[in-house]
């Protein structure tokens, strides 16, 4: 029987275990595994429903870490501005790229954009991004490209011609905006379903439920993403500027009574 960590490959073959509804003991024997082993990895990470091999397996690789001697550890983290902990500030990007992955986002994908948004500027290069990464530049490159389908980043060129790729605050609100756009899409073919499948009938009403859904959500998240906007970002740009503005002049002539 193997001892040792349970491996990414091994991990993978419990979450498709998993998918095929086959019981603990039946993947540990497959992996030739203690079955506590198995329920334990499994209970550790989610659950039987919500278990993924990535997740799993990034999830012990930050404990171990943890739990690691200082001695025993790699290069150091990098200098980081501000007097900030750079250990500190390395664990955290660990934290934001498992909570990104969780949303949904793919492994690498989620490395880039927790990069971005732990950064003073919100920007940085292909050249950049590999060496902060440690990857290659088209695992950049193909991470860049989804998160722009997502408008989750956009490009700029520099001063010195070079493409940077910024986060800000209005992408989130093209997001939201994208992803109504997106359900509005899903609520025409519904609809359309509706038509072809008749009216009053068990399929078409289904479709016609799923229709009424999305179009009330989409409705409310584009309401809501467009009056954040205003409040959060436009009157913090008004004020801002109108404190740079010198106040009133009480020299003078003293006001009458």
């Amino acid at each position: 029987m193997p001892g040792g960590r349970l491996t990414q490959q091994e991990r993978r073959q419990i979450a498709q275990g998993l998918a095929d509804s086959l019981p603990y003991a039946e993947i540990a024997r497959r992996l030739d595994r203690p079955t506590s082993t198995i329920t334990r990895e499994v209970m550790r990470n989610g659950g039987p429903t919500a278990y993924r091999a990535d997740l799993a397996h990034r999830a012990t690789q930050q404990r171990t870490h943890r739990r690691r001697p200082a001695s025993s550890r790699g290069p150091q983290p990098v200098h980081q501005p501000h007097g900030r902990d750079a250990e500190a500030v390395r664990e955290y990007e660990e934290t934001l790229t498992t909570v990104l992955m969780q949303s949904g986002l793919p492994k690498m994908t989620a490395r880039v954009l927790a990069g971005l948004y732990t950064t003073d500027e919100g920007s940085l290069t292909a050249s950049e991004l590999v060496q902060r990464l440690q990857v290659s530049p088209a695992s950049v490159s193909k991470a860049i490209t989804f998160l722009e389908s997502l408008d989750l980043v956009r490009r700029e060129r520099d001063e010195r011609r070079r493409e940077r790729y910024i986060v800000d605050d209005d992408l989130w609100y093209q997001s939201m905006i994208r992803s109504a756009r997106d359900n509005a899409r899903i609520v025409e073919a519904a609809r359309q379903g509706v038509g072809v499948l008749g009216p009053g009938t068990p399929a078409a009403t289904r479709l016609e439920n799923v229709a009424r859904f999305l179009d009330f959500v989409s409705e409310s998240i584009t309401r809501a993403a467009e009056q954040a906007r205003e409040i959060l970002y436009t009157k913090a740009e008004a004020a801002s500027a109108g404190a740079a503005e010198p106040g009133p002049d009480h020299g003078g002539q003293p006001p009458r009574p």
